[in-house]
């Protein structure tokens, strides 16, 4: 059993309006009470730990949700704060080298196929393991006047996606190593990485799409509608 870090302390700036994305109103509930469901409905997971920016107005106020719990604390400027935090107020039954999973609060198309693959490869990985999704469209390198330089060969190229599962002790050293460089981490492989570490790639759902745009909202709509209102 793994307990499941959100970041919620973004405000959505890219998407904007007044309202972070997470908090949008998607098939009649927040984005962010689709992703909890889909994350907490999976047997393998025991809990979620939510960070929040400080004096969150949005907030519902959830204490347990799919029968168990969802406790919060506060976040910080950038995702790797937020993670970070998290990863420290987890409950004392976490165990240093307890399995946790980090998902974006906007990414509510999780599927529960997806995360019994993320968890059957933990199973045998000493490192960790994220779900993704190998590129399939060619990729064009630009030049300072915004004309194609090269053709990127794509073949061992891929989208990283969440959830993104480590040892919940090695995590916190890797972040904390990444504060003191001075490096801006934009997900937890790459905090990994920075130790030499190399995380197990597993394919995921390339429609596991983190909501950034209003044009986004409308597809998630359409795929959880697919998925029968959020559950897979």
């Amino acid at each position: 059993m793994s307990w499941v870090v959100v970041p919620a302390a973004g405000l959505g700036r890219r998407f904007g309006g007044e309202v972070p994305k997470q908090y949008l109103p998607l098939l009649g509930r927040p984005v962010i009470e689709h992703t909890l469901r889909a994350l907490l409905a999976h047997p393998a997971v025991s809990g979620a730990m939510v960070a929040l920016a400080p004096g969150d107005p949005h907030w519902p106020g959830w204490r347990e949700l799919e029968g168990k719990p969802v406790l919060t604390c506060l976040g910080g400027g950038e995702r790797a704060d937020s993670v970070l935090s998290a990863l420290r107020a987890l409950p004392a039954t976490v165990a240093e080298d307890g399995w946790v999973l980090v998902h974006d609060a906007a990414r509510p198309c999780l599927k529960a196929i997806d995360l019994s693959r993320l968890f059957a490869a933990l199973r045998s990985d000493p490192v960790g393991a994220l779900l993704a999704a190998p590129v399939r469209d060619t990729l064009k390198r630009a030049d300072g006047e915004g004309r194609v330089e090269a053709t990127v060969p794509r073949s061992t190229l891929w989208r990283a996606l969440t959830p993104q599962a480590f040892r919940r002790g090695s995590l916190v050293r890797a972040l904390e190593a990444a504060f003191r460089a001075g490096v801006l981490v934009t997900d937890e492989a790459m905090a990994m990485e920075r130790l030499g570490l190399k995380p197990l790639l597993v394919e995921g759902a390339e429609d596991n799409l983190k909501i950034t745009t209003p044009a986004d909202l409308a597809v998630a709509e359409s795929l959880l509608r697919r998925m029968g209102g959020g559950q897979a």
